[in-house]
Protein backbone atom coordinates (compact mmCIF):
# COMPACT_ATOMS: atom_id res chain seq x y z
CA UNK A 1 0.00 0.00 0.00
CA UNK A 2 1.32 3.42 -0.90
CA UNK A 3 2.34 5.83 1.85
CA UNK A 4 -0.17 8.59 2.44
CA UNK A 5 0.56 11.86 4.23
CA UNK A 6 -1.39 12.80 7.33
CA UNK A 7 -4.96 14.16 7.20
CA UNK A 8 -3.75 17.50 8.54
CA UNK A 9 -1.17 17.80 5.76
CA UNK A 10 -3.67 16.73 3.13
CA UNK A 11 -6.36 19.15 4.20
CA UNK A 12 -3.91 22.05 4.38
CA UNK A 13 -2.88 21.70 0.74
CA UNK A 14 -3.89 25.02 -0.77
CA UNK A 15 -3.50 24.04 -4.39
CA UNK A 16 -2.18 21.13 -6.41
CA UNK A 17 0.22 21.95 -9.19
CA UNK A 18 1.07 19.76 -12.12
CA UNK A 19 4.14 19.40 -14.26
CA UNK A 20 3.40 19.07 -17.93
CA UNK A 21 4.36 15.65 -19.20
CA UNK A 22 4.51 14.14 -22.64
CA UNK A 23 1.01 12.81 -23.17
CA UNK A 24 0.15 9.75 -25.21
CA UNK A 25 -2.49 11.91 -26.91
CA UNK A 26 -1.96 14.53 -29.60
CA UNK A 27 -4.30 16.97 -27.82
CA UNK A 28 -6.29 17.07 -24.63
CA UNK A 29 -9.26 14.79 -25.23
CA UNK A 30 -12.80 15.45 -24.11
CA UNK A 31 -13.71 13.10 -21.27
CA UNK A 32 -17.28 11.78 -21.30
CA UNK A 33 -17.66 9.73 -18.17
CA UNK A 34 -20.91 7.74 -18.18
CA UNK A 35 -21.91 5.71 -15.18
CA UNK A 36 -25.02 4.07 -13.81
CA UNK A 37 -26.02 2.98 -10.35
CA UNK A 38 -26.00 -0.69 -9.32
CA UNK A 39 -25.17 -2.22 -12.72
CA UNK A 40 -23.55 -5.62 -12.23
CA UNK A 41 -20.72 -6.63 -14.54
CA UNK A 42 -22.48 -9.42 -16.43
CA UNK A 43 -25.66 -7.52 -17.30
CA UNK A 44 -24.25 -6.62 -20.72
CA UNK A 45 -24.07 -8.60 -23.93
CA UNK A 46 -20.44 -7.58 -24.46
CA UNK A 47 -19.66 -9.29 -21.13
CA UNK A 48 -21.11 -12.53 -22.45
CA UNK A 49 -24.75 -12.32 -21.34
CA UNK A 50 -26.85 -13.05 -24.41
CA UNK A 51 -30.05 -12.24 -22.51
CA UNK A 52 -29.24 -8.50 -22.42
CA UNK A 53 -30.05 -5.95 -25.14
CA UNK A 54 -27.17 -3.45 -24.96
CA UNK A 55 -26.05 -2.55 -28.51
CA UNK A 56 -24.71 0.93 -27.73
CA UNK A 57 -22.54 -0.04 -24.76
CA UNK A 58 -21.44 -3.08 -26.79
CA UNK A 59 -20.42 -0.72 -29.60
CA UNK A 60 -18.30 1.33 -27.17
CA UNK A 61 -16.59 -1.88 -26.09
CA UNK A 62 -15.98 -2.84 -29.73
CA UNK A 63 -14.43 0.58 -30.37
CA UNK A 64 -12.40 0.61 -27.16
CA UNK A 65 -11.08 -1.51 -24.30
CA UNK A 66 -13.03 -3.72 -21.92
CA UNK A 67 -11.42 -4.30 -18.54
CA UNK A 68 -12.99 -7.63 -17.70
CA UNK A 69 -12.01 -7.54 -14.03
CA UNK A 70 -13.29 -4.12 -13.03
CA UNK A 71 -14.22 -3.84 -9.36
CA UNK A 72 -15.77 -1.49 -6.82
CA UNK A 73 -13.73 -1.63 -3.63
CA UNK A 74 -16.55 -0.52 -1.32
CA UNK A 75 -19.71 -1.71 -3.06
CA UNK A 76 -22.33 0.79 -1.97
CA UNK A 77 -23.04 4.18 -3.47
CA UNK A 78 -21.30 6.73 -1.28
CA UNK A 79 -17.95 5.04 -0.51
CA UNK A 80 -17.68 3.84 -4.10
CA UNK A 81 -18.24 7.39 -5.35
CA UNK A 82 -15.67 8.71 -2.87
CA UNK A 83 -13.07 6.38 -4.40
CA UNK A 84 -14.06 7.46 -7.91
CA UNK A 85 -13.91 11.14 -6.93
CA UNK A 86 -10.51 10.99 -5.22
CA UNK A 87 -8.55 8.21 -6.90
CA UNK A 88 -7.88 6.81 -3.44
CA UNK A 89 -8.41 3.50 -1.64
CA UNK A 90 -11.08 3.17 1.08
CA UNK A 91 -8.63 3.62 3.97
CA UNK A 92 -7.09 6.71 2.36
CA UNK A 93 -10.30 8.53 1.39
CA UNK A 94 -11.69 7.41 4.71
CA UNK A 95 -15.01 5.69 3.93
CA UNK A 96 -15.04 1.99 4.79
CA UNK A 97 -18.76 1.56 4.25
CA UNK A 98 -21.97 3.47 3.63
CA UNK A 99 -21.75 6.97 5.11
CA UNK A 100 -21.54 10.55 3.87
CA UNK A 101 -19.10 11.68 1.20
CA UNK A 102 -16.98 14.44 2.74
CA UNK A 103 -17.49 18.04 1.66
CA UNK A 104 -13.94 18.36 0.32
CA UNK A 105 -10.94 16.16 -0.39
CA UNK A 106 -7.36 17.03 -1.36
CA UNK A 107 -7.84 15.18 -4.66
CA UNK A 108 -11.12 15.60 -6.54
CA UNK A 109 -11.72 14.60 -10.14
CA UNK A 110 -13.65 17.69 -11.37
CA UNK A 111 -11.34 20.16 -9.64
CA UNK A 112 -8.16 18.46 -10.87
CA UNK A 113 -9.44 18.42 -14.45
CA UNK A 114 -10.58 22.04 -14.11
CA UNK A 115 -7.00 22.87 -13.10
CA UNK A 116 -5.94 21.23 -16.36
CA UNK A 117 -8.14 23.66 -18.34
CA UNK A 118 -11.29 21.53 -18.66
CA UNK A 119 -14.84 22.79 -18.51
CA UNK A 120 -16.44 20.40 -16.03
CA UNK A 121 -20.12 19.56 -15.65
CA UNK A 122 -22.06 16.79 -13.90
CA UNK A 123 -25.53 15.49 -14.70
CA UNK A 124 -27.57 12.94 -12.76
CA UNK A 125 -26.94 11.10 -9.51
CA UNK A 126 -23.95 12.43 -7.54
CA UNK A 127 -24.90 11.11 -4.06
CA UNK A 128 -22.70 13.65 -2.30
CA UNK A 129 -23.26 15.63 0.89
CA UNK A 130 -24.27 18.41 0.93
CA UNK A 131 -26.25 17.34 -2.10
CA UNK A 132 -25.34 20.32 -4.26
CA UNK A 133 -21.62 20.13 -3.52
CA UNK A 134 -19.55 20.83 -6.62
CA UNK A 135 -16.13 19.31 -5.79
CA UNK A 136 -14.72 21.50 -8.55
CA UNK A 137 -17.48 21.13 -11.15
CA UNK A 138 -18.44 24.31 -12.99
CA UNK A 139 -22.00 23.16 -12.47
CA UNK A 140 -24.25 20.16 -11.81
CA UNK A 141 -27.83 19.14 -12.52
CA UNK A 142 -28.68 16.41 -10.05
CA UNK A 143 -31.16 13.58 -9.70
CA UNK A 144 -30.95 12.24 -6.15
CA UNK A 145 -33.52 9.43 -6.39
CA UNK A 146 -35.88 11.11 -3.97
CA UNK A 147 -33.34 11.73 -1.19
CA UNK A 148 -33.53 15.11 0.53
CA UNK A 149 -30.65 15.32 3.00
CA UNK A 150 -29.95 19.07 2.84
CA UNK A 151 -32.37 21.79 4.09
CA UNK A 152 -34.98 22.76 1.47
CA UNK A 153 -33.29 20.53 -1.12
CA UNK A 154 -35.23 19.60 -4.24
CA UNK A 155 -33.31 17.86 -6.99
CA UNK A 156 -32.95 19.48 -10.40
CA UNK A 157 -34.75 16.51 -11.95
CA UNK A 158 -37.76 16.99 -9.67
CA UNK A 159 -37.83 20.74 -10.29
CA UNK A 160 -37.73 20.11 -14.05
CA UNK A 161 -40.48 17.51 -13.68
CA UNK A 162 -42.76 20.13 -12.14
CA UNK A 163 -42.19 22.43 -15.12
CA UNK A 164 -43.23 19.62 -17.47
CA UNK A 165 -46.15 18.21 -15.47
CA UNK A 166 -47.02 20.51 -12.54
CA UNK A 167 -48.37 18.61 -9.56
CA UNK A 168 -47.37 15.15 -10.80
CA UNK A 169 -46.15 12.72 -8.14
CA UNK A 170 -42.61 11.63 -9.13
CA UNK A 171 -43.06 8.47 -7.01
CA UNK A 172 -46.37 7.48 -8.53
CA UNK A 173 -45.02 4.07 -9.56
CA UNK A 174 -45.06 3.16 -5.87
CA UNK A 175 -41.91 0.98 -5.68
CA UNK A 176 -39.38 1.84 -2.99
CA UNK A 177 -35.83 2.99 -3.71
CA UNK A 178 -34.36 -0.28 -2.41
CA UNK A 179 -37.16 -2.69 -3.34
CA UNK A 180 -36.39 -5.65 -5.55
CA UNK A 181 -40.00 -6.08 -6.51
CA UNK A 182 -40.55 -4.71 -10.01
CA UNK A 183 -43.08 -2.86 -12.11
CA UNK A 184 -43.63 -0.63 -15.10
CA UNK A 185 -43.09 3.10 -14.67
CA UNK A 186 -46.34 5.03 -14.27
CA UNK A 187 -44.68 8.23 -15.45
CA UNK A 188 -44.83 9.17 -19.12
CA UNK A 189 -41.63 7.76 -20.59
CA UNK A 190 -40.14 11.16 -21.46
CA UNK A 191 -40.49 12.18 -17.80
CA UNK A 192 -38.60 9.15 -16.45
CA UNK A 193 -35.29 10.08 -14.71
CA UNK A 194 -33.35 7.96 -17.22
CA UNK A 195 -34.78 10.01 -20.09
CA UNK A 196 -34.10 13.28 -18.21
CA UNK A 197 -30.45 12.40 -17.63
CA UNK A 198 -29.99 11.58 -21.29
CA UNK A 199 -31.81 14.73 -22.43
CA UNK A 200 -29.78 17.07 -20.22
CA UNK A 201 -26.55 15.41 -21.34
CA UNK A 202 -27.41 15.84 -25.00
CA UNK A 203 -28.33 19.48 -24.42
CA UNK A 204 -24.94 20.41 -23.01
CA UNK A 205 -23.14 18.56 -25.80
CA UNK A 206 -25.32 20.17 -28.49
CA UNK A 207 -24.64 23.66 -27.09
CA UNK A 208 -20.98 23.19 -26.24
CA UNK A 209 -18.18 24.92 -28.16
CA UNK A 210 -15.59 22.14 -28.47
CA UNK A 211 -12.94 24.67 -29.58
CA UNK A 212 -13.09 26.62 -26.32
CA UNK A 213 -11.92 24.10 -23.75
CA UNK A 214 -11.93 20.33 -23.57
CA UNK A 215 -15.09 19.08 -21.90
CA UNK A 216 -15.29 16.81 -18.88
CA UNK A 217 -18.89 15.63 -18.67
CA UNK A 218 -20.03 13.21 -16.01
CA UNK A 219 -23.31 11.51 -16.92
CA UNK A 220 -24.69 9.54 -13.97
CA UNK A 221 -27.87 7.49 -14.41
CA UNK A 222 -29.83 6.63 -11.25
CA UNK A 223 -30.94 3.28 -12.71
CA UNK A 224 -30.76 0.28 -12.99
CA UNK A 225 -30.74 0.68 -9.18
CA UNK A 226 -34.21 -0.07 -7.90
CA UNK A 227 -36.96 0.71 -8.43
CA UNK A 228 -36.80 -1.63 -11.41
CA UNK A 229 -39.30 0.46 -13.38
CA UNK A 230 -38.63 0.43 -17.14
CA UNK A 231 -41.11 1.69 -19.73
CA UNK A 232 -43.57 -0.92 -21.01
CA UNK A 233 -41.99 -1.04 -24.47
CA UNK A 234 -38.61 -2.04 -23.04
CA UNK A 235 -40.16 -4.74 -20.88
CA UNK A 236 -41.99 -5.99 -23.98
CA UNK A 237 -38.63 -6.26 -25.76
CA UNK A 238 -37.77 -9.02 -23.28
CA UNK A 239 -40.95 -11.06 -23.84
CA UNK A 240 -39.07 -13.75 -25.73
CA UNK A 241 -35.83 -13.55 -23.73
CA UNK A 242 -35.55 -15.76 -20.67
CA UNK A 243 -33.80 -14.10 -17.74
CA UNK A 244 -31.07 -16.17 -16.14
CA UNK A 245 -31.83 -18.06 -12.96
CA UNK A 246 -29.85 -17.04 -9.87
CA UNK A 247 -26.64 -18.82 -8.91
CA UNK A 248 -26.97 -20.56 -5.55
CA UNK A 249 -23.73 -21.57 -3.84
CA UNK A 250 -23.32 -24.82 -1.93
CA UNK A 251 -22.09 -22.74 1.01
CA UNK A 252 -25.41 -20.94 1.48
CA UNK A 253 -27.91 -23.79 1.12
CA UNK A 254 -28.08 -24.42 4.87
CA UNK A 255 -28.39 -20.75 5.80
CA UNK A 256 -31.56 -19.46 7.41
CA UNK A 257 -32.29 -17.21 4.43
CA UNK A 258 -32.17 -20.19 2.03
CA UNK A 259 -35.62 -21.37 3.14
CA UNK A 260 -38.38 -20.50 0.70
CA UNK A 261 -40.54 -17.54 1.65
CA UNK A 262 -43.72 -16.06 0.24
CA UNK A 263 -42.81 -12.66 -1.29
CA UNK A 264 -46.11 -11.25 -0.07
CA UNK A 265 -45.09 -11.86 3.56
CA UNK A 266 -41.57 -10.40 3.46
CA UNK A 267 -40.41 -6.83 2.90
CA UNK A 268 -39.50 -6.34 -0.74
CA UNK A 269 -36.31 -4.51 0.23
CA UNK A 270 -35.08 -7.48 2.29
CA UNK A 271 -31.32 -7.96 1.81
CA UNK A 272 -31.63 -11.75 2.02
CA UNK A 273 -34.32 -14.20 1.05
CA UNK A 274 -35.30 -17.12 -1.16
CA UNK A 275 -38.29 -15.63 -2.94
CA UNK A 276 -38.35 -18.33 -5.60
CA UNK A 277 -37.09 -18.58 -9.15
CA UNK A 278 -40.10 -16.88 -10.74
CA UNK A 279 -39.76 -13.85 -8.49
CA UNK A 280 -36.05 -13.54 -9.24
CA UNK A 281 -36.57 -13.86 -12.99
CA UNK A 282 -39.29 -11.21 -12.94
CA UNK A 283 -37.05 -8.80 -11.06
CA UNK A 284 -34.19 -9.54 -13.45
CA UNK A 285 -36.39 -9.03 -16.48
CA UNK A 286 -37.34 -5.54 -15.29
CA UNK A 287 -33.74 -4.83 -14.27
CA UNK A 288 -32.48 -5.90 -17.71
CA UNK A 289 -35.10 -3.71 -19.40
CA UNK A 290 -33.87 -0.79 -17.25
CA UNK A 291 -30.33 -1.46 -18.50
CA UNK A 292 -31.59 -1.38 -22.09
CA UNK A 293 -33.38 1.93 -21.49
CA UNK A 294 -30.07 3.39 -20.26
CA UNK A 295 -28.27 1.85 -23.22
CA UNK A 296 -30.70 3.56 -25.59
CA UNK A 297 -30.03 6.94 -23.96
CA UNK A 298 -26.29 6.33 -24.22
CA UNK A 299 -26.73 5.69 -27.92
CA UNK A 300 -28.42 9.08 -28.29
CA UNK A 301 -25.58 10.76 -26.36
CA UNK A 302 -23.01 9.09 -28.63
CA UNK A 303 -24.96 10.22 -31.69
CA UNK A 304 -24.89 13.81 -30.38
CA UNK A 305 -21.13 13.61 -29.84
CA UNK A 306 -20.67 12.40 -33.40
CA UNK A 307 -22.96 15.10 -34.81
CA UNK A 308 -20.94 17.69 -32.90
CA UNK A 309 -17.63 16.29 -34.21
CA UNK A 310 -16.48 15.45 -30.67
CA UNK A 311 -16.57 11.65 -30.73
CA UNK A 312 -13.18 11.04 -32.29
CA UNK A 313 -11.34 13.23 -29.79
CA UNK A 314 -13.15 11.87 -26.74
CA UNK A 315 -12.38 9.38 -24.03
CA UNK A 316 -15.77 7.81 -23.36
CA UNK A 317 -16.18 5.56 -20.33
CA UNK A 318 -18.93 3.34 -19.05
CA UNK A 319 -18.96 1.91 -15.53
CA UNK A 320 -21.06 1.69 -12.37
CA UNK A 321 -20.55 2.38 -8.68
CA UNK A 322 -21.28 -1.25 -7.72
CA UNK A 323 -23.36 -4.22 -8.76
CA UNK A 324 -26.62 -5.89 -7.69
CA UNK A 325 -26.88 -9.45 -6.35
CA UNK A 326 -30.31 -9.93 -7.97
CA UNK A 327 -31.02 -13.04 -5.92
CA UNK A 328 -27.67 -14.80 -6.38
CA UNK A 329 -27.03 -16.92 -3.27
CA UNK A 330 -30.37 -15.56 -1.99
CA UNK A 331 -28.71 -12.15 -1.58
CA UNK A 332 -30.22 -8.87 -2.80
CA UNK A 333 -28.88 -5.37 -3.31
CA UNK A 334 -25.14 -4.81 -2.63
CA UNK A 335 -22.40 -4.43 0.08
CA UNK A 336 -21.35 -8.09 -0.23
CA UNK A 337 -17.96 -9.53 -1.32
CA UNK A 338 -19.55 -11.63 -4.09
CA UNK A 339 -19.26 -10.96 -7.81
CA UNK A 340 -22.79 -9.67 -8.33
CA UNK A 341 -22.06 -6.94 -5.79
CA UNK A 342 -18.40 -5.97 -6.38
CA UNK A 343 -17.75 -6.73 -10.07
CA UNK A 344 -18.77 -3.89 -12.41
CA UNK A 345 -18.77 -2.94 -16.12
CA UNK A 346 -15.55 -1.13 -17.02
CA UNK A 347 -15.23 0.11 -20.62
CA UNK A 348 -13.15 2.91 -22.17
CA UNK A 349 -13.31 4.17 -25.75
CA UNK A 350 -10.12 6.06 -26.58
CA UNK A 351 -9.58 9.02 -28.98
CA UNK A 352 -9.16 8.00 -32.61
CA UNK A 353 -5.60 9.39 -32.63
CA UNK A 354 -4.55 7.00 -29.87
CA UNK A 355 -3.29 3.66 -31.13
CA UNK A 356 -5.18 1.33 -28.78
CA UNK A 357 -6.41 -2.00 -30.09
CA UNK A 358 -10.13 -1.72 -30.78
CA UNK A 359 -12.17 -4.35 -29.04
CA UNK A 360 -9.29 -5.20 -26.72
CA UNK A 361 -9.83 -7.01 -23.44
CA UNK A 362 -7.60 -6.70 -20.37
CA UNK A 363 -8.00 -8.95 -17.33
CA UNK A 364 -5.74 -7.19 -14.81
CA UNK A 365 -7.74 -6.15 -11.72
CA UNK A 366 -8.80 -2.51 -12.00
CA UNK A 367 -10.96 -0.34 -9.77
CA UNK A 368 -12.91 2.93 -9.74
CA UNK A 369 -9.86 4.70 -8.26
CA UNK A 370 -7.99 4.14 -11.55
CA UNK A 371 -10.15 6.48 -13.66
CA UNK A 372 -8.84 9.75 -12.18
CA UNK A 373 -5.12 9.07 -12.76
CA UNK A 374 -5.99 7.90 -16.27
CA UNK A 375 -7.73 11.19 -17.05
CA UNK A 376 -4.89 13.21 -15.54
CA UNK A 377 -2.31 11.45 -17.67
CA UNK A 378 -4.45 11.73 -20.81
CA UNK A 379 -4.79 15.47 -20.17
CA UNK A 380 -1.03 15.90 -19.87
CA UNK A 381 -0.93 16.32 -16.10
CA UNK A 382 1.21 14.72 -13.45
CA UNK A 383 -0.44 12.04 -11.33
CA UNK A 384 0.31 12.69 -7.63
CA UNK A 385 2.76 10.13 -6.30
CA UNK A 386 0.59 9.24 -3.31
CA UNK A 387 -2.59 8.63 -5.31
CA UNK A 388 -3.60 4.98 -4.91
CA UNK A 389 -5.15 4.63 -8.35
CA UNK A 390 -3.00 3.88 -11.38
CA UNK A 391 -3.34 5.14 -14.93
CA UNK A 392 -4.94 2.53 -17.16
CA UNK A 393 -2.91 3.81 -20.09
CA UNK A 394 0.01 1.66 -18.93
CA UNK A 395 -2.12 -1.49 -19.23
CA UNK A 396 -3.44 -0.50 -22.65
CA UNK A 397 0.15 -0.01 -23.81
CA UNK A 398 1.16 -3.42 -22.44
CA UNK A 399 3.18 -2.16 -19.48
CA UNK A 400 1.69 -4.29 -16.72
CA UNK A 401 4.80 -5.22 -14.73
CA UNK A 402 4.12 -2.67 -12.01
CA UNK A 403 0.39 -3.34 -11.90
CA UNK A 404 -1.18 -4.59 -8.69
CA UNK A 405 -1.60 -8.34 -8.31
CA UNK A 406 -4.78 -8.07 -6.28
CA UNK A 407 -7.38 -5.38 -5.74
CA UNK A 408 -8.60 -4.79 -2.20
CA UNK A 409 -12.33 -4.84 -1.41
CA UNK A 410 -14.21 -4.18 1.83
CA UNK A 411 -17.42 -3.01 3.42
CA UNK A 412 -18.34 -2.03 6.96
CA UNK A 413 -21.29 -3.74 8.65
CA UNK A 414 -24.50 -3.52 6.65
CA UNK A 415 -27.74 -5.57 6.75
CA UNK A 416 -26.43 -8.05 9.35
CA UNK A 417 -23.58 -8.23 11.83
CA UNK A 418 -21.46 -10.72 9.87
CA UNK A 419 -21.60 -8.66 6.69
CA UNK A 420 -18.40 -6.86 7.69
CA UNK A 421 -15.52 -8.00 5.59
CA UNK A 422 -12.36 -7.33 3.60
CA UNK A 423 -11.34 -9.22 0.47
CA UNK A 424 -8.62 -9.54 -2.15
CA UNK A 425 -9.04 -10.70 -5.74
CA UNK A 426 -7.23 -10.81 -9.05
CA UNK A 427 -10.42 -11.86 -10.83
CA UNK A 428 -9.34 -15.51 -10.66
CA UNK A 429 -9.04 -16.16 -6.92
CA UNK A 430 -10.91 -14.34 -4.17
CA UNK A 431 -10.13 -14.38 -0.46
CA UNK A 432 -12.63 -12.99 2.05
CA UNK A 433 -11.88 -12.18 5.71
CA UNK A 434 -14.87 -11.59 8.01
CA UNK A 435 -13.87 -8.90 10.49
CA UNK A 436 -16.26 -9.75 13.33
CA UNK A 437 -15.90 -13.54 13.33
CA UNK A 438 -12.53 -14.25 11.73
CA UNK A 439 -14.20 -16.55 9.21
CA UNK A 440 -12.52 -16.98 5.82
CA UNK A 441 -13.83 -17.76 2.34
CA UNK A 442 -11.89 -18.71 -0.77
CA UNK A 443 -13.22 -19.00 -4.30
CA UNK A 444 -11.47 -20.25 -7.44
CA UNK A 445 -13.29 -18.10 -9.97
CA UNK A 446 -11.20 -19.37 -12.87
CA UNK A 447 -12.91 -22.75 -12.39
CA UNK A 448 -15.98 -21.59 -10.50
CA UNK A 449 -16.91 -18.12 -11.82
CA UNK A 450 -20.22 -18.03 -9.95
CA UNK A 451 -18.65 -18.72 -6.52
CA UNK A 452 -20.63 -21.87 -5.92
CA UNK A 453 -17.98 -23.58 -3.75
CA UNK A 454 -16.12 -22.11 -0.79
CA UNK A 455 -12.81 -23.99 -1.00
CA UNK A 456 -11.18 -22.53 2.11
CA UNK A 457 -10.87 -26.05 3.61
CA UNK A 458 -9.77 -27.74 0.39
CA UNK A 459 -6.27 -29.14 0.95
CA UNK A 460 -5.37 -28.48 -2.69
CA UNK A 461 -5.64 -24.70 -2.12
CA UNK A 462 -3.75 -24.30 1.16
CA UNK A 463 -0.72 -22.72 -0.52
CA UNK A 464 -2.87 -20.09 -2.26
CA UNK A 465 -4.82 -19.55 0.95
CA UNK A 466 -1.63 -18.94 2.94
CA UNK A 467 -0.37 -16.46 0.32
CA UNK A 468 -3.63 -14.53 0.26
CA UNK A 469 -3.89 -14.51 4.05
CA UNK A 470 -0.39 -13.05 4.28
CA UNK A 471 -1.21 -10.53 1.56
CA UNK A 472 -4.23 -9.47 3.61
CA UNK A 473 -1.96 -9.03 6.64
CA UNK A 474 0.29 -6.78 4.52
CA UNK A 475 -2.70 -4.84 3.21
CA UNK A 476 -4.14 -4.18 6.67
CA UNK A 477 -0.82 -3.64 8.45
CA UNK A 478 -0.73 0.12 7.85
CA UNK A 479 -3.93 0.35 9.93
CA UNK A 480 -2.18 -1.23 12.89
CA UNK A 481 -4.17 -2.46 15.86
CA UNK A 482 -6.84 -3.73 16.13
CA UNK A 483 -6.72 -4.98 12.52
CA UNK A 484 -3.33 -6.72 12.79
CA UNK A 485 -1.57 -7.73 16.01
CA UNK A 486 1.85 -9.46 16.04
CA UNK A 487 1.60 -10.09 12.31
CA UNK A 488 -1.75 -11.87 12.57
CA UNK A 489 -5.24 -10.91 11.40
CA UNK A 490 -7.49 -10.18 14.33
CA UNK A 491 -11.26 -10.09 14.62
CA UNK A 492 -12.75 -6.67 15.38
CA UNK A 493 -15.32 -6.39 18.18
CA UNK A 494 -16.70 -3.11 16.81
CA UNK A 495 -17.37 -1.82 13.31
CA UNK A 496 -15.08 0.93 12.05
CA UNK A 497 -16.92 3.03 9.44
CA UNK A 498 -14.49 5.93 8.94
CA UNK A 499 -10.70 5.72 8.90
CA UNK A 500 -8.48 8.44 10.42
CA UNK A 501 -7.92 9.74 6.88
CA UNK A 502 -11.55 10.81 6.48
CA UNK A 503 -11.95 14.62 6.35
CA UNK A 504 -13.92 15.10 9.55
CA UNK A 505 -16.25 17.92 8.50
CA UNK A 506 -19.16 15.48 8.08
CA UNK A 507 -18.33 12.73 10.55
Amino acid sequence: MKHCISPQQLLSCAAISYCSIVSAFTQQPHVIFIMSDQHRFDALRCMGNESIISPNIDALAADGTTFTNGYSSTPSSTPARAGLLTGMSPWHHGMLGYGKVAAKYPYEMPRMLSDLNYYTFGIGKMHWFPQKSLHGFDGTLVDESGRSESPDFISDYRLWLQTQAPGIDPDVTGIGWNDHAAGITQLPEHLHPTAWTGLMSREIIKNYDPHSKPLFLKVSFARPHSPYDPPQRWLDAYNDIDALSPWIGEWCKDKKYAHSVDPSTVATDAPFGNFGDDYVKNSRKHYNASVSFIDEEIGLIIAELKAKGMYDNSIICYTSDHGDMLGDHHHWRKTYPYEGSVHIPYIIKWPASYSATKGGKIDNPVELRDFLPTFIEAAGGQVPSDMDGQSLISLVEGNNRAWRKYIDLEHATCYNDNNYWCALTDGKLKYVWRFHTGEEELFDMAKDPHELRNIVDDKRYQKQLAELRQTMVSHLSERGEPYVIDGQLKALPKTILYSPMYPNSNQ
